[in-house]
C-alpha cells in the first residue's frame, strides 16, 4: 500500500506548525506550549491511523519510540542550556509525527538516510545550519556596538582566547532594569550576602538556583540553571525583590536568538535532502 498523500499531509502540518513556532519565537520570543502539543497529538493520532490501515503496529510503535528518545536526549541538551524548553517541544513534536526517513515517490524526495532516527537528522542539522544564524548575530552585535572603537588590539587578535571571551561578555550579555525582566531571559550570576535573599528563591524552586561564592567579597551568587530561563513566578519575585531593595535594579541577563528558524531550516533539509552528516561522509568516502 503507497501511504506517499499521508506522509505527504505529515510533511506539511509539521513543516506549517514549525513556521508558527518560529513566527511565535522571533516576535514573542517563547513557543506557546499550546502549540507543540497539538503537533504531537497529531504525530501520535496519524501514526495509529497508518498502523490500524497497514495492520502494522510499527508506525505507532516508532512514533512513541521516537518521542521518548527525542524528549530524553534534548531534554538534556535543554538542561546544559543548547537550548530552550520550546525547542524541545518543537523536536518532540516532530519526532513523533515523523519518526521515519520520508520516500513520497510523486515529489522525487529521497533523503539521504542515517543509521538513527529522523528527528536526530533534524537536530543534527538544525545545530549545524545554526552556526551561521550565530555568526551573523555575533558580527551585528560586534557591529552595533563598535566593540573595536575603543579596543584595536582586539580587531588584530581577534582569535585569541582573551578577545574571544571579550566577545562573548559583551555580545550575549546586557544588563537591563529589573522591572524589565520577563518569562524566560536566563539571568547571569548575581552575588548578594542577605541569607533573605537566598531563602526566597530556593521557596520558588524554580529555575534560579543559589550557590556559595568560593571566592572572596558576596558569600552567595545565583543565576539561571537551564536555557528555559526565569519562570513567572521567578520574574515577579526579582522584580518585588527590587522594588524592596534586596536586590539592585538592574540585572545582567544572557542575549538570546531563537533556535526555531534553524529548527525549520533543519526539518526541511532533512525533509527534501537528507541528513547532512550523512551526505558529508557519503562524499569524503567518494573522493577517498
Amino acid at each position: 500500500m503507497n501511504f506517499s498523500s499521508i506522509f505527504l499531509i505529515q510533511i506539511t502540518v509539521t513543516v506549517l506548525f514549525s513556521l508558527c513556532a518560529t513566527i511565535f519565537d522571533v516576535r514573542k520570543g517563547f513557543v506557546p506550549n499550546l502549540l507543540c502539543y497539538i503537533l504531537i497529538a497529531f504525530g501520535l493520532v496519524s501514526n495509529m491511523i497508518l498502523s490500524l490501515i497497514s495492520t502494522n503496529i510499527k508506525f505507532i510503535l516508532a512514533s512513541i519510540i521516537s518521542m521518548v528518545i527525542t524528549y530524553s536526549i534534548t531534554y538534556m541538551l535543554w538542561q546544559l542550556s543548547i537550548w530552550g524548553g520550546g525547542d524541545v517541544r518543537l523536536f518532540t513534536g516532530i519526532a513523533t509525527v515523523i519518526p521515519f526517513g520520508l520516500n513520497i515517490d510523486f515529489l522525487h524526495i529521497f533523503p539521504v538516510l542515517s543509521v538513527y532516527p529522523f528527528s536526530f537528522s533534524v537536530v543534527i542539522n538544525s545545530i549545524l545550519v545554526s552556526f551561521p544564524f550565530l555568526m551573523v548575530f555575533v558580527c551585528y552585535a560586534i557591529i552595533r556596538k563598535d566593540l573595536f572603537q575603543n579596543n584595536i588590539d582586539i580587531l588584530f587578535n581577534v582569535f585569541s582566547v582573551d578577545s574571544l571571551n571579550y566577545i562573548k561578555e559583551k555580545t550575549l550579555n546586557k544588563t537591563i532594569p529589573v522591572r524589565e525582566i520577563k518569562e524566560g531571559n536566563i539571568v547571569n550570576s548575581y552575588y548578594f550576602d542577605d541569607e533573605h535573599i537566598s531563602d526566597l528563591i530556593k521557596e520558588e524552586d524554580g529555575n534560579l538556583k543559589v550557590y556559595e561564592n568560593t571566592d572572596k567579597g558576596c558569600k552567595y551568587y545565583f543565576k539561571s540553571i537551564s536555557a528555559g530561563g526565569i519562570t513567572k513566578k521567578e520574574e515577579s519575585l526579582l522584580k518585588i525583590m527590587s522594588v524592596q531593595g534586596f536586590i539592585d535594579n538592574r540585572i545582567s541577563i544572557k542575549v538570546s536568538y531563537p533556535f526555531t528558524p534553524a529548527i525549520v531550516a533543519g526539518l526541511l533539509i532533512a525533509v527534501f535532502y537528507g541528513d547532512i552528516m550523512m551526505i558529508f561522509a557519503k562524499n569524503i568516502m567518494l573522493v577517498i
